[in-house]
């Protein structure tokens, strides 16, 4: 089975709230909240890529000092096997906005389960929950 590295970030607001994004129409579990991030190319660190799609996907700053080890998912689908770091940051520069046809939502940590999650996200929200 194939490994597929992907690296998340929960993005987390002066009031506490976390950024969701919606998975836009046409993508692979298209409709569902996920946290920001994507694919670690050939060559980039889990820190490296979580910059450059932050970059890409919502047009904001941050610097791999101000990105905090939180936890991983793994999560084995039909045609791969997902590890998935997640980062906690709170500090960028710019307002998240979305390049990538995604919805954004800031959401409360006890809120986190009325979206619904890829089922690798979904093991997280706990984690999340206790840690804010």
């Amino acid at each position: 089975m194939r490994l597929l590295l992907v690296t998340a970030v929960a993005l987390i607001d002066m009031d506490g709230r976390i950024l969701l994004a919606q998975r836009p129409e046409g993508k692979s579990l298209a409709g569902l909240w996920e946290f920001p991030g994507g694919k670690v190319e050939a060559g980039e660190t889990p820190e490296a890529a979580l910059i450059r799609e932050l970059r890409e996907e919502l047009g904001i700053d941050t610097k791999e000092s101000c990105l905090a080890p939180l936890t991983f998912a793994s999560h084995s689908y039909d045609d791969f096997h997902l590890l998935m770091p997640l980062f906690a940051c709170r500090r960028w520069q710019g307002i998240p906005t979305p390049r990538e046809g995604q919805t954004l939502a800031w959401v409360r940590a006890s809120d986190l389960r009325n979206y619904p999650m890829p089922p690798a996200d979904i093991p997280l929200i706990p984690i999340l929950r206790d840690w804010l």
